[in-house]
């Protein structure tokens, strides 16, 4: 029996894993149980991106095999659960580019959520890309403001940001360009139009999409798993389901701060090394969001992080 055949998992559904070969060749594949036991407290230990090791289960021709070892990932995107255990689930692994897509309302993406999973991604040295998704319900002369201040905050943050809209093609083209030889990852709160947006950039995959009675309001939470899939040579996009709250992992609260590319540019100007931000004299940060320097949104983001590393983000 073959034990070093490769490949990467490019579908989760539980407790079973399609794999795609070296050879291109799908497989439904399980996992040994003594690798449940291993490595991070996690719900679950193999994850969408990783590259495994398997052997054949049963007759060749079933394309059924058995998960034996996972290759050391590059990066990966975690969270806590959200059901208030201390478990993590990783989202996904061996990523090349994050996309978050958000919109500023139907449903409105709140900005802890934004700071929480740009913070992971600073952590896990992922590049992140926000695109602001449904944009052709906030046109420019009645909206401009307030499209403006959103690009400023993270603009001046050190992040991209992208209007899109899979109803009149804004800014697709951009985001497929972007999306060349590389893994890509899209997440978002439920609602936001992932899964449209994701059908707009590749209308060759078949990704569900929910029924949308009001295109002005929420939709339906169309992904249960995440899924990769392949779009040009050497080309993934990883679709993800639609989570509500990103509980942080593995991250002191002294080191938060250091995460914050927009906040940390001003720590090694503060009187104290150990200053925290929020009740030091001679604070750096603190003067720059007096004088404008740093969104107050992003600061508050920072301070709630500070205060509550649990579940209360979850709303």
């Amino acid at each position: 029996m073959d034990t070093n055949m490769q490949g990467i998992v490019i579908k989760s559904t539980g407790s079973w894993y399609t794999v795609e070969a070296v050879s291109g060749e799908l497989y439904r594949c399980r996992i040994r149980g003594r690798l449940r036991l291993k490595g991070v407290r996690t719900t679950n230990p193999v994850t969408v991106g990783d590259k495994i090791r398997f052997e054949y289960e049963g007759a060749p021709e079933t394309m059924q095999g058995v998960i034996t070892a996972i290759e050391p990932r590059k990066n990966y995107i975690i969270r806590k659960s959200t059901n208030l255990s201390k478990e993590t689930h990783i989202i996904a692994a061996n990523i090349d580019n994050a996309f978050l897509v958000a919109t500023l309302d139907f449903p409105p993406t709140n900005n802890e959520f934004i700071d929480r999973f740009l913070v992971t991604c600073e952590v896990y040295k992922i590049p992140a890309t926000i695109l602001l998704n449904k944009t052709d319900l906030f046109p420019k002369d009645l909206f401009g403001e307030i499209i403006d201040d959103f690009h400023h905050t993270y603009n001046n943050a050190g992040y991209k940001v992208i209007d899109v809209s899979a109803k009149d093609g804004t800014g697709i083209n951009e985001v497929k360009e972007m999306l060349n030889g590389k893994i890509s990852l899209f997440s978002g709160n439920s609602g936001v139009g992932k899964s449209s947006l994701i059908k707009a950039i590749a209308p060759e995959l078949s990704i569900r999409i929910g029924n949308i009675s009001d295109y002005h309001h929420k939709g339906k939470h169309t992904t249960t798993f995440s899924e990769m899939f392949k779009i040009a040579d050497n080309s993934y996009l990883i679709d993800t389901p639609g989570i509500k709250g990103f509980g942080l992992v593995d991250l002191e609260k002294g080191e938060i701060a250091r995460y914050f590319p927009d906040l940390f540019a001003y720590v090694p100007q503060c009187r104290f090394y150990n200053c925290t931000h929020t009740h030091e004299p001679h604070c750096a940060v603190k003067e720059a969001v007096e004088k404008g320097l740093i969104p107050p949104e992003r600061y508050d983001s920072y301070l709630k992080m500070l205060e509550d590393n649990n579940e209360k983000y979850r709303k």
